[in-house]
């Protein structure tokens, strides 16, 4: 049986019914959108409509609003929370879809995730990029082998880009080179006595 025989409650096919409801998503069409939930969810499908709204929280919010994804998967757990404690008559349950198909009609959008995504999929197989020199610090034997230790660790494997300093990390920063610089020279004077 193929999949675009599976029907839904009211007749829709399941697969068009699944596809109106993440069109409607990205459109902000929220009576739509709300009505193939339900539908898909009536039918039994709750689980396929719960993963296809994961989904989405990636492939069309994305970062537009970078914390939608846990947002889903907690109203998710709390759907899966309730179920369990089987309210066949109230149905509590329900009000974690209803939030989770509310939030990302509403939310700000963004394709950027599922087209990076497949762009770099797409192109991997063909692409080859030498590991950049900073890469190369006292975490491997390259690194080693070119004297980089913990200060240069420090002053280059840590830069950080579009960084938001916070308060004291600079004092921090240096308070962790100092006790690095100075447990590796204890650790380097403990081997050189033991094997004398």
């Amino acid at each position: 049986m193929s999949g675009y025989q599976l029907k839904t409650t009211k007749g829709y096919e399941f697969f068009e019914a699944a596809s109106a409801l993440q069109k409607s998503i990205r459109r902000n069409e929220e009576d739509v959108a709300l009505f193939f939930a339900v539908e898909l969810y009536e039918s039994g499908y709750d689980e396929y409509v719960w993963k296809r709204l994961r989904i989405i929280s990636s492939e069309d919010i994305g970062l537009a609003e970078p914390f939608m994804p846990s947002t889903i998967q907690a109203l998710y757990q709390s759907y899966v929370d309730q179920k369990k404690k089987k309210d066949e008559k109230n149905r509590p349950e329900r009000l974690f879809l209803i939030h989770a198909v509310l939030l990302l009609c509403r939310a700000k959008k963004s394709r950027l995730v599922d087209w990076t995504l497949i762009h770099c999929w797409n192109t991997h197989a063909d692409r080859e990029l030498p590991i950049p020199d900073y890469a190369y610090d006292k975490h491997n034997a390259k690194g080693r082998s070119m004297k980089r230790g913990i200060r240069h660790f420090y002053e280059e494997g840590t830069i950080l880009m579009n960084h938001a300093e916070q308060p004291r990390e600079a004092e921090r920063k240096n308070q962790a080179l100092n006790s690095s610089q100075k447990q590796s020279s204890t650790a380097a004077l403990f081997l050189e006595n033991s094997s004398t």
